[in-house]
């Protein structure tokens, strides 16, 4: 499944589609948010930045879907789901997959290798129709 982007969350895309995991800011207060969205809910304020952050978290959560699922997940279970937190913004988590390399199908990782508390770091594939998603690689392969 493509994500869908909106106004909010586009530079987020875009960013990643250049290889690039950026996160909205607060240009007033400073704090970060994810997801994007148009108001800061620290202090209110309009304005926004997008700050490059470093690509390094931990899995933070993770599932293994097992069938039935969706039709074009159902070949490639089980396969990993991870929640990521975000090594510079230990609040901000990203769901993504964890891979063997960047084009890797989503089950390359074998399970065993799963666990909560592992040093990732994003890599970024392309997808269909020219969409990139941010994807992550354990540190210590």
């Amino acid at each position: 499944m493509l994500p869908v982007p909106d106004d909010d969350g586009a530079p987020f895309w875009a960013y990643a589609a250049s290889g690039e995991l950026r996160v909205q800011a607060c240009a007033d207060c400073g704090e970060l948010r994810f997801p994007p969205r148009p108001c800061c809910p620290h202090c209110q304020s309009f304005a926004s930045e997008w700050r490059r952050m470093s690509g390094r978290g931990r899995i933070w959560s993770y599932v293994r879907p097992h069938p039935p699922l969706l039709p074009a997940y159902a070949a490639l279970a089980p396969y990993n789901a991870i929640i990521v937190e975000l090594a510079e913004a230990p609040r901000i988590r990203l769901v993504g997959n964890l891979v063997s390399a960047p084009d890797a199908a989503l089950n390359s990782v074998p399970p065993e290798r799963l666990r909560i508390g592992a040093a990732v770091k994003v890599t970024f594939h392309e997808m269909a129709d020219g969409v990139t998603v941010p994807r992550w690689l354990l540190e210590r392969p």
